[in-house]
């Protein structure tokens, strides 16, 4: 296509994303990525579909062990449970760990079963959560990258925190400089700050993904603050940074972009790809339950909001029904405890005993200031999603019974890189019995 510069406004109207190409490691691909949502609602099925139309799907390793449980009928979660059954009832998780080897064997599995099963030109990358310390921080994020180059993962993306020592860890990698690597920042400081760990290195990332503050899940932003920042000057400061430094590496805008021309509108700045996430909530392929898809098609602004409920310490955007909001549950490390800092802490574990504490003679209790993200991520009972949520209802069709079609991957997909003037083309009405 012609250089952007040589185009007439009236061109730039009509573009679609399909004008555009990501060139990554002298590949090229359609510049839609999937991101990788957790706990298991973006599938193997969902990144391979966006794989299969030349694009890049994420899967995450956000508790592997338990998603394989489910997925492949392996027992890791009962038998974590079983071993450390005697600690159910003991505020102190110190000695809750997990078993490293069977930690390896759980990322290889999940993520040779998605690899596996690619059929076209794109690729298929992992969402790694630096948050998820599971109470020996270090050790199972280098198992967990480690694993996923072993059984062929075709990029990393490393995502909710600094990752200050994620490159360190796997240095020694044999695929260290083949696999893919990608951060996920939300402002040119800590971008900056990452890259001068990975000078030292040696080892640029390959794609930096920029996450504004529409995005769904964890924010890289302050609770109180976050409305104060938009992705488009992120985006903007992000691309003139490293121009500034002569660093020629992918940009990747995300979080709010709804239609095909948002996206195109985020490459004629000069990024080469967007992420898009909550219009692939609601995919067939993806893993929420059709009635939670079903609360996501049906929300309106007012339902969603930005808490602090994760124990991870990061705002959240979710919707205000989620049922992990109103747990009282005793806290279930023995068996999951992914999100247990090193020593064992855990902010969810802190105010599950205060409400303990505090319950009133009939029993009742009330847990504030926290949720069991483990398990509420696991019973997909966490309604994360993006600011644009409201607008789904848009993408698809009504049906007779008053319930929404369920889309496709592909035909969201399809609209993304199809769409021009923000039109959005919904799915072919599905005949009804």
């Amino acid at each position: 296509m012609p250089p952007i510069s040589n185009l007439h406004v009236s061109d730039l109207n009509t573009m679609n994303l399909d004008n555009f190409r990501l060139q990554l490691g002298g590949k090229e691909y359609v510049p839609i990525v999937i991101g990788g949502m957790g706990v298991n609602i973006s599938t193997a099925e969902l990144a391979l579909s966006a794989e299969r139309l030349g694009g890049i799907g994420h899967i995450s390793d956000a508790e592997v062990m338990f998603v394989c449980d489910q997925l492949f009928g392996t027992s890791y979660v009962s038998e974590k449970r079983k071993k450390y059954a005697d600690n159910i009832n003991n505020p102190d998780k110190s000695l809750v760990q997990f078993d490293l080897e069977q930690l390896a064997e759980a990322q290889k599995r999940y993520v040779s079963h998605t690899i596996g099963q690619k059929s076209g030109n794109g690729a298929v990358f992992l969402n790694c959560m630096e948050k998820l310390t599971m109470n020996n921080s270090a050790a199972t994020l280098k198992v967990r990258m480690e694993a996923a180059m072993d059984a062929g993962i075709d990029g990393i993306t490393l995502a909710a925190g600094l990752n200050l020592r994620s490159l360190e860890l796997v240095s020694g990698h044999v695929r260290f400089r083949d696999v893919k690597i990608g951060i996920i920042i939300s402002s040119v400081r800590a971008l900056a700050i990452f890259l001068k760990r990975a000078v030292r290195l040696n080892r640029m990332p390959d794609y930096i993904v920029v996450e504004g503050p529409l995005a769904g899940g964890h924010l890289g932003f302050g609770p109180d603050d976050w409305q104060t920042y938009s992705l488009k000057s992120i985006v903007a400061e992000t691309i003139e940074f490293l121009k500034k430094e002569n660093l020629d590496i992918p940009v990747i805008p995300a979080g709010g972009i709804f239609t095909g021309t948002d996206a195109v509108e985020y490459l004629q700045m000069g990024a080469s790809a967007v992420q898009v996430a909550t219009r692939f909530t609601i995919a067939k392929e993806a893993g929420l339950p059709n009635e939670v898809k079903q609360h996501y098609i049906n929300a309106v602004d007012a339902d969603v909001e930005v808490n602090t409920a994760s124990p991870t310490g990061y705002p959240m955007r979710m919707l205000k029904q989620s049922p992990t909001l109103r747990y009282t549950m005793k806290p279930n490390c023995e068996g999951l405890g992914y999100l247990l800092e090193n020593g064992g802490t855990c902010a969810y574990i802190d105010a599950y005993q205060r409400a303990l504490e505090s319950k009133a003679p009939d029993g009742r209790m009330t847990v504030t200031g926290a949720t069991c993200l483990c398990t509420g991520m696991a019973r997909y009972d966490c309604w994360t999603c993006g600011s644009s949520v409201s607008r789904l209802k848009e993408t698809t069709n009504r049906l007779p019974d008053g319930s929404w079609q369920i889309p496709t991957a592909e035909d969201i997909f399809m609209d993304y890189l199809l769409s021009e003037e923000h039109a959005i083309r919904r799915p072919a009405l599905e005949k009804q019995p």
